[in-house]
């Protein structure tokens, strides 16, 4: 019986990884870890430039001190005050919107304009391939105007 129960677990466990969503989570996973190696390099080789030029280099310098006087020591303790590093959140939410137009233009973009051709063609290919629903109404109607002027037609010849 424990056996059984390991199998079913198993095949659980099988399924709950052969599941789409999961597959796509992973894929997702790679390339979130691709790109953010993209986006620090932007971060280091552009934003950060930029921003130097109005003040430092390195964002994570920046801060200001709660309760005064803020005394850092050499190996980058507090000793004495209450420093705010806001210069680091504000590399951080620079990193993140970066990193978030990154994916946009360069993957949700083009990837919903590629579906919403391929949806286009195939409404387009089901279109040729419609059927029309017709009531039965119609079809005997129609069946009545064509005997009805088959036997115009016959009269007339005689």
């Amino acid at each position: 019986m424990s056996e059984k129960k390991e199998a079913n677990i198993l095949q659980g466990f099988k399924a709950f990884l052969m599941r789409g969503n999961v597959v796509d989570l992973a894929v997702a996973v790679v390339i979130g870890a691709a790109f953010s190696n993209i986006v620090n390099s932007v971060v280091k080789g552009i934003i950060n430039p930029l921003v130097g030029a109005i003040g430092t280099k390195n964002l994570d310098g920046y801060s200001s001190c709660l309760e005064a006087p803020c005394k850092v020591a050499a190996d980058g303790t507090v000793t004495s005050g209450v420093p705010i590093l806001w210069g680091s959140v504000l590399g951080a939410t620079l990193s993140f919107l970066i990193t978030a137009t990154v994916v946009y233009f360069l993957m949700v973009l083009p990837m919903s304009k590629y579906l919403a051709r391929v949806e286009a063609r195939r409404k387009a290919k089901e279109g040729t391939h419609e059927v029309v629903e017709v009531t039965e109404l119609e079809v005997l109607t129609e069946i009545r105007d064509a005997l009805v002027a088959q036997r115009g037609t016959g009269h007339d010849r005689q």
